[in-house]
């Protein structure tokens, strides 16, 4: 539900933006000279100082943020002052104050009691400047209220006053499911960590142990690389890692494996050098790795070899898991990563399910298998993500 409406929300958005692209365009087309007009420098204006409050307003109506907003919204309705009043009655002001607030906290109350714009005459304390009040609703509360003042409030804006209201609705509305998708992402790298701890911690420590006293020294190493590893897999910080971090847990990972696996377990890495900075989501090829193990190789008796290679591809870095185990029914590994929880691949499922929350419903992995033919999975990242730097998770 909430994948739905924050696609509405942004379609409108972008349908505003791409007619105003599109008129534009035609301008262009016909010659520069027509290119200009007060109509189009009017709403080129508007567009701006729009897109300019509205990173202000995601964090909501109470955080210091929003007088930023306040700033740009007074520009765009052309009126002397503007406040917006929290359901706290906290204001946020831009404009001749000159002990504006309390009145703007007035008109705050009385649009929260209606539920509807209005329009106030000019006070006692400022005879000149008139007021209107329009809420800010969402689901159907009353979360805040935009107040303006001008002399005198005219119908134009008391109706944009209104517009103005709703787009603040809509801002607040996109930073809420902001955070939910922040939540969600986090609880889902809660989900893989739980399902990393029983059964591969458990081979771990067997392993470990099945060395103290027949090879100390060898035990040691492991113990050190079991640190590692949980270390980096339990790590409270940060979506983001880079892929040369990620093949440090991973070599971890595969070490604690061949203690178990011994000759059986046969890996090959064939990474490009200039992939190794890249930014991946934090846990995204180390569950790959351990499905390859878990379900390809484990089952059969003879182990079998990993593959894992990463190369440039342009605007992508393209990362492959494959093996050469025991494979899967292309049906039934559909069914895996649409199903709900089968409480055996969930690595897997969760790393698909990532990849197309953050890269969007084409950036999910690509799954090549078929019933004794082993599996191949492959991720492709995009090379440029400066909003994703893991040095400012």
């Amino acid at each position: 539900m909430t994948d739905v409406v924050l696609a509405a929300v942004l379609g409108v958005l972008g349908g505003i933006v791409l007619t105003v692209l599109l008129l534009l365009a035609r301008r262009l087309a016909r010659g520069a000279a027509d290119l200009g007009s007060d109509a189009e420098q009017a709403a080129l204006r508007a567009l701006h100082h729009a897109s300019l409050a509205a990173p202000h307003l995601r964090g909501g109506l109470s955080t210091p943020e929003v007088v930023k907003a306040a700033r740009h919204l007074r520009v765009l309705l052309g009126s002397t002052a503007v406040a917006i009043v929290g359901d706290d009655d906290a204001v946020a002001f831009d404009g001749a104050s000159d002990g504006l607030e309390p009145s703007a906290v007035r008109i705050a109350e009385r649009v929260r009691a209606s539920g509807r714009r209005q329009v106030f005459p000019a006070s006692g304390d400022h005879d000149h400047l008139e007021g209107v009040g329009a809420p800010i609703l969402v689901d159907g509360r009353v979360i805040g209220v935009v107040v303006a003042f001008a002399a005198p409030v005219r119908a134009a804006l008391v109706r944009a006053a209104e517009e103005v209201a709703d787009w603040c609705a809509a801002q607040v509305e996109l930073g809420g499911l902001d955070a939910s998708r922040t939540q969600l992402a986090e609880a889902e790298l809660r989900s893989l960590r739980a399902q990393i701890s029983p059964h591969f911690i458990y081979n771990a420590l067997t392993a470990i142990a099945s060395f103290i006293l027949t090879d100390p020294a060898r035990a040691r190493e492991l113990v050190l690389e079991f640190a590692d590893f949980t270390r980096y897999s339990f790590r409270r910080q940060g979506e983001f890692t880079t892929l040369a971090e990620e093949l440090g847990s991973i070599h971890s990972y595969l070490e604690l494996e061949r203690a178990r696996f011994g000759e059986r377990l046969r890996v090959t890495l064939q990474i490009a050098p200039e992939t190794l900075a890249t930014v991946i989501p934090f846990l995204s090829v180390q569950p790959l790795v351990e499905n390859a193990v878990r379900h390809g190789l484990e089952p059969g008796e003879g182990g079998g070899e990993i593959r894992i290679s990463s190369r440039d591809d342009g605007t992508h870095t393209e990362i492959t898991v494959e093996d050469d185990g025991i494979g899967m029914d292309p049906e039934g590994l559909r069914a895996v990563l649409t199903a709900g929880d089968d409480g055996v691949h969930v690595g897997l499922r969760n790393v698909d399910t990532r990849l197309r929350q953050l890269y969007g419903t084409d950036g999910g992995l690509v799954v090549e298998t078929n019933t004794g033919a082993g599996t191949l999975v492959r991720m492709r990242v995009p090379k440029s993500q400066p909003l994703n730097d893991p040095d400012n998770d």
